[in-house]
Formats: C-alpha cells, structure tokens, sequence
C-alpha cells in the first residue's frame, strides 16, 4: 500500500479553524443542550488538541488525559500563533498515530471481549494474551507507556480495570486523535470519510 502524503500545513490550519468553530458552538450550548450532537461536537476538541500539537502549538496529554476543549478553542484566539506554526516532522506524526491506532484498538477490543467473538490469531490461546503481547510491542517500539499486569495502562492501572466511564473516556479519546491523526496523514478524501481501521 503507498504512503500518503501528509496534509499541507495550509489544510491543517484550516481545519483547525473549523473545529475550533464546532468544538466553541458545541461549549456554549453546554450544559443545557447535553444532546449527543452536542457532546459529540465538544468531543472534536481532542481532534482539534491533535492538530494543534502537530502544528507545534499544544501539548499532547496521555490517553487517560483529555484536552481541555475549552483551554485547546482558546488557543486560537490569537492568529499569531497559526501564522508561526510549523507542521512537525512526518516520522513523528507517523508514530504518534501508530499509538492513537493501538489505543483505538485496545477500546474496541475491550468491547469485542465481552462479545465473545474475537476470532484470536492461532499463536494466542487467550485475549489477554493478545493483549498482553501489543502493550509490550507498543511499549518497545516507544508509542506506548510501559505496560501494568499484560494490558495498557490507563488512569493508573491496567486497562481492564477501567469503569464504564472511564473506558468511555478512553474509547472517546482514542477515537477522536486516531481520526484527526489519519485525516492529517492523508487517509480519506474528506475530513467525514477517513478510515479508521485498527
């Protein structure tokens, strides 16, 4: 499959005005209007936190950490610094997308599990062995944090303990930077049809 071409800086910036007109419109109806357009919009400022740390312009929290939406629209305030953004170099977006989709994975995965219908590659007699095995992996290739007890770590502990509301939080997070990070790496022709496969 070739690679893509990264979007131009031009592309991103643009689209960062654009989240950042959602992910504001989205804040203000809050919370009144908690509606899932609603929530979904304000969930875009993880989206939104991505291409402003590829443009050099934030800092990425950990997978356990959102972007505080309302901190990420603020930074736009000031067109000074999308004027002196610089588009970080690909091998690093590149691996940073390779630790969204992990992320991404270990979110769906955690809801295959309980589905009891996760056809396992043969060298893996259990899911948790599966699982084991990609932390590590992540781990070693340096996209991921150390891994706890054979699974990703997540607020402090081992993936698979998470609450409801935490793997929620997580699956959000993981979804929202995995999109932002293909659409930035050239997948899908539009910012709605961009693949995410894990």
């Amino acid at each position: 499959m070739p690679r893509r071409k990264l979007r131009s800086q031009g592309d991103v910036v643009a689209r960062c005005r654009e989240l950042d007109g959602e992910v504001r419109a989205a804040l203000a109806r809050l919370p009144d209007a908690a509606d899932a357009g609603t929530v979904d919009a304000v969930w875009r400022g993880e989206a939104l936190g991505i291409l402003l740390w590829a443009l050099q312009l934030a800092e990425l929290p950990p997978y356990d950490e959102p972007f505080d939406a309302e901190r990420i629209a603020e930074a736009l305030d000031d067109d000074t610094g999308l004027r002196d953004a610089r588009l970080r170099v690909e091998e690093e977006i590149e691996l940073e997308r390779e630790s969204a989709r992990l992320w991404h994975w270990r979110a769906r995965a955690g809801d295959l599990q309980t589905a009891d219908e996760v056809e396992l590659p043969e060298r893996y007699a259990t899911f948790d062995q599966l699982v084991a095995a990609t932390a590590m992996r992540g781990f070693e290739q340096g996209v991921l944090p150390a891994p706890i007890r054979g699974d990703f770590r997540a607020y402090g502990r081992a993936y698979r303990q998470l609450t409801p509301e935490e793997r929620a939080e997580a699956h959000s997070i993981a979804l929202e930077r995995h999109h932002a990070l293909n659409w930035l790496c050239g997948e899908g022709a539009t910012w709605e049809d961009v693949p995410l496969d894990t």
